[in-house]
Formats: C-alpha cells, structure tokens, sequence
C-alpha cells in the first residue's frame, strides 16, 4: 500500500512538473468561460474586474473585503474597489450584505468602520487623555473625519474600560484633572469671606488652569458673538449654495467641519468646501445634457468659480447620471474635473484611426515614381521596345517617313562625309523587333522551379520579422491630433492643456497602437501574399530577358578585333537590352522593399514597361537597405559601362543578393533561342515593305545563317557590319547586299540634306532613290531566301 502511495505521488509531482504544449489566448478564455456558463457547468455568478483580464466569484470577492476589513479596521468602499480592482457596484452590493451579517461593522459614510478600529481609536485617545488631562472631542473628530456625536457614542460604549476618562460638554477629562479643578474651585470658594463678584474668582482660577500642564484653559463665547456668527455663515450659505472651511475660520469657528455638519445636515462635506445638494442637481442636469448630445465638459466651468479640482471630482462622483454612465461605460471621467461622452471618444478615436490609415511605417523606401505607374512593368524580349537604332531589326515599316519629318525640322545642308554621317546616325532611330517567342516559353518553364525554394526559406522569415518591427504612434503625434480635433481646449478655461491631454493621450494611445499593431499585422500578412506573386513575376521576367541579353552577348565576340566597334556594340546592347532589365529589376526590387516594409501597393502587375533616367535609377539603388544597396549602385554604375561581361557579373550578384537565380545559357538552349529567333526574324524579312526598315533585318537574319549569332547593332555600326560579311558570300551576293546599303545611305543623307528645304529636285531625287530601292527588295530578300534553304556558302 505504501509503495502504491509513492508511486502515485511521483505521478503526481511529474504531472504537475510538465509543461503544457498547448496554451490559450485571453479571448479563447473568455469564450471558454462563456460556454461553460451556457451549458451550466459553470453555474454560479462571475463578476468581471476592470481591466477585464480577469474573473471573480461574489464568494471570493466577499472574502477578499473581510480580509481588507480585518487588515485596516477602516476603509472606503471607494478604495476597497481601487484595491480589489472591482466595479464600486459590486463592492457596494457585497458590503451591505456583509454588514448586515456581522453586527460588529458599521456602514458610516461610504466607509466600513468594525469594532476593533474603534477599540484601537478608544486606546490612542486615552493614550493622549492621559497625557494631557483633557481633549476637545471635536478635535479628535476632526483628526478621525468622522461626526462628534458618533464618535461620543462610541466612547460612551468604552468609558471606564479603555478610556479612563469622563466626557462632558464635548470634552474629555480625566478623574485627576476634575479632582484638581474641583479642589481649586473649593479652596477659592473657602477662601472668600466676603461677598465677592464670580467674575474676578473665575479670572483668577482661569489663569491658574493656564498653568497647568497639559490644559489650555477654558473659553467663553459671548452669547450675541455665537448668534452674528450663525447668522453670517446661514446668510452666505443660502445665497451662494457652498461655503469654505477657510471662510468659517476667518470667524473664528475651529472646527468649521462639524460645525456645518451640526447646522445643515443634508450638505455634503468636501476637502475644501461645503456645498448644498442643489449644486449636485446642477451638476447633474448639465453633465446628463452633455452625455445625450455626445460631448464633453470640464465641471469646474460649472461649478463655482472657488471650487477646487479635487472637490470637482466628488462633486462629478455625488452626480446620478454619472455614476450610472460610468457603470454603463457611457462616459469617462479624466483628470480630476471632465467628463467625456463615450461616443465623443470613439468618435475621436475613429478620425485619429482613419488618419493614422494614411501613413506609411517610417523607413520605407521611397522611390520616384509612384506605385501604380511602377507596379509590374512586363519584361519583353521584343527588341521593337528599344528606341534607338535600326540595328539589326523591324520597326513597323513607318522609319523612312519618320526621317522625312525629322528631316525637315532641320535648317541648311550638310555634303559629303556629313551627309553620310548623318544618314548612318538617321539609322539609329530604328530597333530591331525580333521576338523569341519560344526562348520565353522556355524561360518560364524554368524559373519557378528554381526560385521556390528560395523564397519558400528566408522570405517568409523575413515578413514575419517585418510583422514585429512595427512603429507605433508617438505621444507628441497624437498631442498634436488631439488639439487639432478638439480646437477649443483653451476655451474651457484650461489654463495647461497638459491637465487634460495627457490623460487624454494614456486613454487613447494604447487602443490606437493595438488598432495600429493590427492594421500592420493584416496589411503584412496580405502584402506576404503580394510579395510572393511579385517574386515569381520577376524570376519570370528576369529569366527571359537575361537568356536574350546572353544570346545577343553571343555575336560580340566576332568583333572584338576592331575596339572602336567593340565598344560601340557593348553600348547598344547595354542601352537597349540591359537598360530595360535593370529597369524592371530595380522597380520590382523597390515595389517588394515597400511591401516588405508594411506599404501598400495597390497594384503589381502591369502591362507597361518601365524606363528609368540614370538618375532615377541611382536614386531607387540608394533606396534599397544594406548591401542590396551597395549591389544595386554597382549595377547602375556597370549599366553606364562600356563593358558586357562587367555588367552580367553585377547583375548576377544583385540577384543573389535578392534571393532570385540568374539562369546561364547554355549551348542546347542557345540553339533553340536562335532557331526561334531565326524563325521570327525571316517572318518579318518577308513582310516587311520599308525599304530602310528591311537592311538591319536582312543583316541580322544573314549573321544568323552564317556565324550563327544574333547580332544586335546601331545604325553607326551597320556599315561594318556588312563588310564583314564579303568574304561569306558570293559575288553577286555581295554586289546585292553593298549596292542596297550604298543606296539606303545616299537615301538617308538626301532625306537629312532636304531639311527644309522644299525644292522640287531634291523631292525627286528622294522619291527616285526610294523607288530604286523598293525595286531592289525582291533581290534582297531571294538573297536571304537562298542563305536560308540550306545551299553552301563560299569559305574564307
């Protein structure tokens, strides 16, 4: 049996040593409470506290006042409900039951008063009795707040027995200090043996009672003195409804508490001052007006001007409605003078909301654009969105008459060298527009595949550490809204609006730092969301951009032989191809930095593309936190370079460092990019009808079937390009191919020279050469037609 007994208290001590995996929230509490009063297994009252975090029983917080009670003796039910943390309701409502079970306690005032309290009381004042031989009972009323006449029927209970005393006349005297006067008066009295006048054996024995020690001597009042002062104090307390104990000093009543207590028995005392219930009612009546329409009032603007802010308070306490308002939290008491409507305040918490709403978590970075013109620009590998050579692509068929208007802007002539300057520079208005459109199909097969796991880890711990990395509303900000809103402060005779706003700001604060705390907490949860779409969107984009950057990177090393041209190649091909990843890299980049930091962006996807200054983009690189930073502005830098592989190798640490993958081209890629790219690029040859338009094609499509690279060019470097060609083609080839450029130049210099200038020669030397050129289209492309069926061309 004992070892059962062992056994099962070393499962006892092991149970209660566990730790429980699971733990429940305050509102789960509260609900679980709330069910088990609704089945009834919880069948007894609870009463709430006033933080609301907790519950009690009518049993235990009986319990918790008797502890109290038995503790101090005496004590307010005022600070029995600050001490308990209780509604006044409730403890007023045990209080009474409690005193009408125990007949040892009393109900005085507001205050429970047992008999032991005054047993000590009975001891301390004979202490003192004793002492000096005799005290005014109103002094010692007046030290213990409490009525003379309770008070003597409290010691007439313990005379003889703790008080070793005798009270008469509001006095206490010991058996010694009577015996001494009685002695005095009898040997005056025996000393006399004529007739003598009272009034001069008084004098004397009063200026022996004087000597005595611990006695302060005896005081007569005339009788007409006694009347003029009852008859001022009623005059000044009938006129004004209130009269200050200072006032009844300066008339010599000592005890001005008792005093009026004993005269008007329906006034109520106050710290300062003594007021006539009609004062109450006033109160009342404006503070039951001001709650029905919604508002607020300071109750020292009501009451008259001598009153104090803590006679204020009791004052506002002693008002029905406001007791009632206050247990329906209706209204709310701040400072020691003004009420506010419970509707007033939620609906200054409501604007102060709705402002709050408005700002962004500091630290956010802040870009040039805003975030719908910036939100999801989509990345294309059609070079027709490029805007600044003909290179080697389409442009819509409309260059040739687009040269003209521009041509014509142009004041005098240019001959020569110039003029074919400017027709090569011409060319440079046009893009190439071939569009891989496999190469995105099978970027994109690539790139969530490798992004999720990347994502899947540190992304969501970062939006979780975002969520706690919450600012808060400061004190001064919402000092500030509250003056604003509430614009008459100082009209309500406030002389330090401190008296009211900080009280104001301790109520306020906290619910607009959880409403803030929430807000945050839902608007990152839907931003993790945003967040993730935004990253696959961008691997999408960066995928198929980057394998074109590499494939048009591809051609540059056949002209790496001639630096001039290597340059000027490794410049286009930044500008026009690069320009626009960094671009959506670096706008995507911010969009997710803003929704990581808590801002709201109203949209992600987007259509548009975006192009940045070189400004803009160093400012958005600066933007971004820490060595993201650091990378971007390298980025930026390498993008106004002069070199390719410079500016990959910045790309590819970027993306790292953003969490994303930069996908490498290799060679079985390579050729399906190029087949798809060859494959569009003969399409537009064939349809195209711009004679001008036609010659980058036509090149680009010709390097494609004899080095088999994409060749991305400006107009400037066109030139060169061909002449690379000689040795790859034939003879008639080549004459057919030189001829067209040679032509397509002299158009070009002729459409720049005629700027201007209206005269019908040079109109028909344009329009002659242009026919000439169109005549020559079907050969230009039987010349490509020819390249692509497969037959031999010529070696080196």
């Amino acid at each position: 049996m004992d070892d059962e007994l062992l056994e099962l208290q070393r499962q006892f001590e092991f149970a209660q040593q566990a730790k429980s995996s699971i733990r429940l929230s305050e509102r789960n509490v509260v609900e679980l409470v709330q069910k088990l009063q609704e089945l009834r297994i919880l069948d007894f009252e609870l009463l709430h506290t006033v933080t609301g975090k907790e519950y009690i029983t009518p049993e235990h917080l009986r319990h918790e006042i008797l502890a109290e009670i038995e503790k101090l003796g005496r004590i307010s039910l005022i600070d029995l409900a600050d001490t308990i943390g209780v509604d006044l309701y409730y403890v007023e409502k045990q209080a009474e039951q409690i005193i009408s079970d125990d007949p040892r306690l009393m109900l005085i005032q507001g205050e429970i008063i047992s008999q032991s309290y005054w047993d000590s009381v009975a001891e301390e004042i004979n202490e003192r009795l004793q002492e000096s031989s005799q005290i005014a009972l109103a002094e010692i009323a007046a030290e213990l707040q409490v009525g003379s006449e309770l008070l003597a029927s409290m010691l007439d209970q313990r005379l003889g027995t703790l008080v070793k005393g005798r009270l008469e006349g509001g006095q206490l005297y010991t058996p010694a200090y009577v015996a001494r006067v009685s002695a005095m008066v009898r040997g005056a009295t025996r000393a006399i043996t004529v007739p003598t006048n009272l009034t001069v054996i008084w004098s004397s024995l009063q200026q022996l009672l004087q000597g005595i020690n611990g006695a302060s001597g005896v005081h007569w009042t005339p009788n007409i003195f006694s009347i003029a002062q009852k008859e001022c104090v009623d005059s000044f307390f009938s006129q004004n409804s209130i009269i200050s104990y200072e006032f009844l000093r300066k008339l010599g009543v000592p005890n001005p508490i008792q005093f009026l207590q004993s005269r008007y028995p329906d006034g109520i005392p106050l710290s300062t001052t003594f007021i006539h219930p009609s004062i109450v009612e006033m109160l009342d009546s404006t503070v039951e007006d001001i709650l029905e329409r919604g508002s607020w009032t300071n109750s020292l603007l009501v009451l008259p001007s001598s009153f104090e802010p803590q006679d204020a308070s009791k004052v506002l306490l002693s008002c029905p409605s406001v007791r009632v308002s206050l247990k329906s939290n209706d209204a709310l008491i701040f400072g020691d003078s003004f009420i506010f409507s419970n509707i007033f305040i939620k609906d200054l918490y409501a604007r102060m909301e709705k402002e709050m709403e408005t700002i962004n978590v500091p630290g956010s970075s802040i870009g040039t654009f805003s975030g719908d013109s910036l939100s999801s620009c989509k990345f294309q590998t059609d070079p027709s969105m490029f805007s600044e050579s003909i290179g080697t692509g389409n442009n819509s068929g409309r260059t040739g008459e687009n040269m003209e208007k521009k041509s014509k802007k142009k004041k005098g002539k240019s001959t020569g060298n110039t003029q074919s300057t400017a027709a090569e520079s011409a060319l440079d208005d046009q893009e190439p527009s071939t569009k891989s459109k496999k190469n995105q199909r099978k970027a994109k097969a690539s790139s969530s595949v490798q992004v999720a796991e990347t994502k899947a880890g540190g992304k969501k711990e970062s939006v979780k550490t975002k969520e706690n990395d919450i600012y808060y509303p400061t004190e001064e900000w919402v000092i500030e809204k509250i003056k604003t809103l509430i614009p008459d402060l100082e009209e309500h005779g406030i002389d330090d609006p401190a008296i009211i706003l900080q009280p104001l700001v301790n109520h306020l604060r906290p619910m607009l730092n959880n409403s803030w705390r929430e807000r945050r907490k839902a608007l990152f949860s839907e931003n993790a969301e945003k967040m993730k779409r935004l990253l696959d969107n961008t691997q999408q984009k960066l995928d198929e951009s980057f394998l074109n950057l590499q494939l048009y990177g591809k051609a540059l090393d056949l002209f790496e032989d001639d630096q001039s041209i290597s340059v000027i190649l490794h410049r286009h091909l930044l500008r026009t191809t690069a320009a626009p990843i960094v671009d959506m890299l670096f706008h995507n980049l911010d969009l997710h930095n803003k929704l990581k930091n808590g801002i709201e962006v109203a949209e992600l996807l987007n259509s548009e593309p975006v192009s940045l200054s070189t400004g803009e983009r160093t400012t958005i690189a600066k933007s971004f936190p820490g060595s993201l930073s650091n990378k971007a502005v390298t980025v930026a830098e390498a993008l106004e370079g002069k070199l390719m592989d410079t500016f990959i190798d910045a790309l590819e640490d970027l993306a790292e460092e953003s969490g994303m993958i930069v996908k490498k081209l290799d060679k079985k890629l390579e050729r399906t990019l190029l087949h798809s790219y060859r494959k569009d690029l003969t399409s537009q040859v064939s349809a195209e009808m711009d004679p001008i338009a036609l010659l980058p094609k036509v090149v680009s499509l010709l390097y494609i079937q004899i080095h088999h690279k994409a060749l991305q060019a400006p107009g400037r470097a066109i030139s060169f390009a061909i002449s690379r060609l000689k040795d790859k083609l034939d003879d008639s080839a080549w004459k057919i191919l030189s001829d067209y450029q040679t032509a397509t130049v002299t158009l070009l210099s002729l459409i720049s020279a005629a700027a201007g200038d209206e005269d019908d020669c040079s109109s028909d030397r344009i329009l002659t050469k242009r026919e000439f050129l169109e005549s020559q289209i079907p050969a230009l492309n039987g010349l490509v037609q020819k390249g692509a069926s497969g037959e031999p061309k010529p070696s080196t």
